[in-house]
Order: C-alpha cells, then structure tokens, then sequence
C-alpha cells in the first residue's frame, strides 16, 4: 500500500494531553475513606493468528454435561475503566445482579433482592486490534508501546488484586473481546445474559461494541437472551446534563464558550463508593466453566505472550534514571490513589499548581495523574471532589481550581470526539474539504519525519522533549506544545504522522484528547494557527538549558549563550566546548531554516488561534502572526514556586468556578 493510498483512509487514535496534570485525594481524611482502597494485600490490524482461549468449546445446545445459569452478569472492563471506586458500569452490572432489569441511575439503592446473581469481571488483552509489536496502525506505529502495555498490565493485576481481597476475581485473557465473552457465555450456557461495559465514542471501539453483540447474538440466540449496555463514566460531567441543544452534539467547537456555559450551568457528580464486598462476589461454579491457559481466575499474560519483540521489552525493563514520572510507579488503583494522596495532602502541592505547571524537570512540577486518569485507574469526580475538599480545609486559589479546570478540557475532548466522530482522524479535521486559512499541501518525508521521533532536528527543545518520549513515554505540557507546533507549522508535515506517533509512545495516551490535541495544533479544529517559536520558547522556559543538557548530553558543555542555538556557534568555539554542530556530526544542524518565516504563516494563517487548550497537552495562546509570541501573555516577577529555569510567569483566562451535586 503506498503513502498516497494509505492517507486517504480513516485513521485513528487511542493519548497527548494529556500528560493533563490532573490532581486529587487525601486517603487518610475519614470522608474519603470509602474510596481508598486498603493498603493490605484507522487500522492495519497485526497479522498473528490467534487461538480461543478456550482448549474446546462446547455447545451448550449439544452438551449435557455443559453448566446451566439462569442468569449470568459479565462485568466487562476495558483499558480506560481499570477501577473500582466511583465506576459506573461496575454499578450497572450490580444493578442487574440485585434485580434491577431497568435502566436506572447508577449507584440508586438496590432492590430487596435476597440472592445475588453474582458478577463476573472480564479482562481481555485484544491482539489483535491494539497490543503486540506487529499490531500497528496505517501510517506505521505501533497501536500500543511496550511501555504502556506494561502499565496497562500493572493496572490489571491490581485490579483482580483489589477484587480478590473483596472476595470476587477477574478473569483475564488474550484475544479478542468478542470471541472471548462469546466462549464464555457459551461454556456458562446462561438463560440471560448481561453484559456491562464503560461507553466510549471512537470508531474503533465502536467496531468492537458492535463485534461483541454480533457474536453474543450468534452464541446466545437459540437458547436464551442477551442484554448488552454500555455505561458512561469517564467525564466529570454527565453528557445528559450539558446546557445546549443536542446536548453534547450541540457543543461549541472552541472550549472557552463551553467552558463558560458549562460551569454556570452544570455540577459535577459525586463519586460512587466502592461496591459492597457481597455484591462483587463471583457466580457460583464459575471457575469450573472458565479456567482456560489464556483464560482464567489467575492467568496474567507478559509482554511476550503479548506478542512483543524482545527488543521492545528490553526497552521497558530499563527504566530511565531522568523520568519525570514518580519514583516506583505503576499501573493500577493503588498507586493512583496514593500518588493523588502524596502530590496533594502529604506534599502540599496543589496550592502552587498553576506556577510550577510549566516545569520540566522533576516528578513533582505537575501532578503526572494523566496515565492513571487514562486508563481508568482514578476518576476524574474523585479527583475533583478531593480539590474541594483540600480548598475547604487548605486554601483555595487559582491553582486549586486550575486542575479542575484541566479536567474540564479532559472532558471537552471526549465531548468534540463524540460530536465530530471521525473528523478528528481526517488529514482536514473537522473542517473537511472546504477552503479555509489553514489549509495547506502537507509533507510526508519520511527522513525528516524519523529525525522528529529521534530528537534529532537541531533544535534542543524540540530534540530534548523527543528523547524524553522515547525513553519514558512521557513529555510535559510544555514540550508537547512546542513539538507539536513546530512539527505541524515549520516542519509542516503532516500532522497524523505525529499523533500516530504519540500514540505508540505516550504512557497517558487518552484518544479523544491526543487526537484532538494533534488536530487543533495543525489548525484543522477552527481559527487562526497558533505558533511556538522554539528559541524563544526555550529561553523562557529552560533559561539556562537544564533540560536540553539532561536529554542531549553532546551539548552539555555548550555555554548558556548559546545552547538553545548550537547553530550559532563558530568552530572555534565548537572545537573548545567539544562538540560539531552539522549533518554527519555530533549534533545535527537545524532541520529547517530557523531565519525562514514558515510559508503557512506568511500567508496570513497564523496568530492567536482558537481551538487549542492552554493547558495540558493543548496549543496554548500562541504568538503573533511573526511567531515572536504575544508579549502580554507574560509577566516577569519574583515568584519564588516556579522553576529555576521558567524566567517567565504565563497569564491566563480568569479563575472559574464548579460545583457538586
């Protein structure tokens, strides 16, 4: 298939931003602890075949002997709900396992049933559509790295943790979701069938919905009945509620008008507790129906049963001492709890959130909740409610409210996802074919595009923040700002190219917010384009050059003067600081001509767009149309929470309000 061929087709997703900074939860006051868990124990799909989990299958319409159910629940988790604390599809099936066959607002008070039909938590590692080396999306990259893999399989061996000290289990398995329950309602030959999972709103998760009801329906058609619902549960705000026709497809498509509208008008809901221990009990026999090799109450798969290289695993195993990402962490509830716990409560750190936010260097600058929220591992309402309360018995100020604000972008994204639908995949976003200032040829050279990946464009910054994402999975806001402008605007190349890549790489990846990030960052969501100019960007947020000297060592000794534009230097002072600035050298020259004004730019493209988030993972306000920056975004002063290398304090939109149920 060639380049021209494969552009043309649907992309697609699965998180930037988000490295959204997003923050919460204090374990040890006695009002959150029923939400703490105990501290005691687009696509070119890969080419593997994959067996059922299941060594036989049985017909329950043939087989005597096959176990009969009235009723069998099956709690489906997918990647992004990976929790049981305020988790509403796990509250559905609960719902259905009490009696509850209609559909009511999740967590209302359960029937009087007397016997429990039991729930059945899924897990399944999908092969084929997303884990494994080969598992790779049109434009080339990997649909998950190794790196988020391993988180994602953290956070499943902590959930079947947390449910097995409640009495319950999690089966987990290798395939496809929907051959996978289909075999398991098969082998159960249940009279009803529930299934349960948290609702999403891409296209390629809509496909698997869509795969899972066909083969339940073949599976279940001849002998019984199925019901399969989805659950929102992602959001602070429930979609129903947003105050505009169409409710989330009457949305405005810039964030500051929703924004408004939606904290005048809206609350957020209160965290559901975690289920009662007898209401997570297991069906009865159900070990005796599913216990498969790749399909049981104790299987957990590695890397490799996932079909990744050993190169790839090598990679995670050695863990980067320059991680910005906390000491030991992981995947799952417990670390995000406590993780939320120690940035807030213990280390006092959201009250100068908004004013270390722009760091780089440090676990600590921002919250780094981002890869729990993305998976599911901690709920945004948790989080929000816990900034409350710290406001309630802290202080309350801008930074209080920043991260609430922040997940109020986190779920904007969803909501643009769901209202534009594939849009934000398309090479011209939402606004499709028609003429508009930002439309543009775009490049799709591949050298230049792998010089991007490899940090290897001449730009310190940029190449800083590129290796930091190889090595980690992870980039700050800042960083991802400015790389994302600058491989959209002066590299001008093709901005799906980076998203895919962001894709394979971020250890937060979040579709919605990646995807739209990416497709707000070329211009494609609306408004004028917003530019970074790099050197400058550089000098006001690693004045000094820490961060460029972590990440590209073979300019460490390049004096302060000029180590955000190595280009500058002349031999002489190349030869004495002992590096060579040039193609073939120690360092590369810059990859585009940074005294050339970007063609998008000068024909009246650019400026102080709109679209874009200022905050995690989004555009920012950009510069003027020069791409010199808008001075009166900053003020200089003595503020002694910022960073040693940020010489500049961002302003940004006034302090908003929310409020709970």
């Amino acid at each position: 298939m060639n380049i021209s061929t494969m552009m043309t087709q649907k992309l697609r997703q699965y998180n930037f931003v988000v490295s959204l900074v997003i923050s919460a939860a204090h374990l040890s006051i006695p009002a959150v602890s029923a939400f703490a868990l105990p501290a005691a124990s687009k696509t070119t799909y890969g080419a593997r075949s994959h067996r059922s989990p299941f060594a036989t299958t049985r017909s329950h319409s043939s087989s005597p002997s096959a176990l009969q159910m009235s009723t069998l629940n099956i709690q489906w988790f997918r990647q992004t709900d990976l929790r049981l604390h305020d988790n509403p599809a796990l509250c559905r099936t609960i719902d259905l396992s009490l009696g509850k066959a209609e559909k009511q607002p999740v967590g209302a008070a359960p029937t009087t049933k007397t016997s429990p039909d039991g729930i059945l938590p899924v897990f399944v590692f999908d092969t084929e559509r997303i884990y494994g080396s080969d598992t790779r999306s049109d434009l080339g990259c990997m649909k998950c790295g190794p790196r988020r893999a391993q988180f994602v399989l953290e956070a499943v061996a902590d959930l079947r943790s947390n449910l097995e000290k409640r009495g319950s289990g999690l089966i987990v398995a290798v395939g496809t979701p929907e051959k996978v329950l289909a075999e398991i309602a098969d082998a159960a030959s249940p009279s009803v069938l529930n299934v349960v999972c948290q609702e999403e709103v891409c296209s390629e998760e809509l496909a698997v919905d869509k795969a899972v009801r066909s083969e339940l329906a073949k599976k279940i058609k001849k002998s019984g009945k199925f019901n399969f619902e989805t659950v929102w549960g992602s959001t602070m705000y429930d979609p129903d509620t947003l105050p505009f026709d169409g409710d989330v497809f009457g949305i405005p498509d810039t964030f500051t008008p929703f924004r408004n509208k939606v904290e005048k008008a809206c609350k957020i809901g209160q965290p559901l507790d975690i289920p009662k221990d007898e209401h997570l009990a297991l069906p009865k026999d159900i070990k005796s129906v599913v216990n498969q090799p790749q399909c049981s109450l104790s299987y957990l798969p590695t890397l490799a049963d996932l079909g990744y290289s050993a190169e790839d695993i090598e990679d995670v195993e050695n863990v980067d001492s320059r991680t910005a990402m906390p000491a030991n962490y992981k995947g799952g509830e417990t670390f995000a709890l406590a993780r939320v716990k120690d940035y807030i409560w213990d280390k006092d750190l959201l009250k100068v959130y908004f004013d270390t936010r722009n760091g780089m260097i440090g676990s600590d600058y921002s919250t780094k909740f981002a890869p729990w929220l993305a998976h599911g591992n901690v709920s945004p309402r948790y989080i929000a409610r816990e900034c409350r309360k710290y406001e309630q018995v802290r202080v309350e100020n801008k930074s209080t409210y920043w991260v609430v604000f922040e997940l109020l972008w986190r779920d904007y994204f969803k909501f643009f996802a769901k209202k534009h639908g594939d849009g934000i995949f398309y090479q011209n976003g939402i606004l499709g074919n028609r003429s508009h200032g930002n439309k543009r040829k775009w490049g799709m050279d591949a050298k230049q595009i792998e010089a991007w990946k490899k940090g290897m464009t001449g730009y310190p910054l940029v190449d800083a923040n590129m290796r930091e994402l190889a090595a980690t999975g992870f980039m700050s806001n800042r960083g991802r700002q400015n790389v994302a402008s600058f491989f959209t605007i002066d590299m001008n190349m093709d901005w799906r190219f980076g998203g895919d890549y962001f894709e394979e790489t971020l250890l937060d990846y979040d579709v919605h917010s990646n995807w739209g990030n990416w497709c707000s960052a070329a211009g494609m969501t609306g408004g004028r384009l917003n530019r970074f100019n790099i050197v400058k960007q550089s000098k006001d947020y690693d004045f000094g050059g820490d961060y460029v000297r972590l990440w590209c060592p073979e300019l460490k000794d390049v004096p302060d003067k000029y180590v955000h534009e190595p280009w500058q230097m002349s031999e002489a002072l190349m030869e004495e600081c002992g590096v060579k600035i040039g193609p073939g050298r120690d360092y590369p020259s810059p990859i585009v001509d940074p005294n050339v004004q970007p063609r998008i730019m000068n024909d009246g493209g650019g400026g102080r767009g709109r679209g874009g988030r200022g905050g995690r993972g989004g555009r920012g306000r950009g510069g003027k149309q020069g791409g010199r920056g808008n001075g009166r975004n900053f003020q200089r002063d003595n503020n002694p929470n910022r960073g040693k290398g940020q010489r500049q304090d961002m302003k940004s939109l006034n302090v908003g309000s929310y409020k709970f149920d």
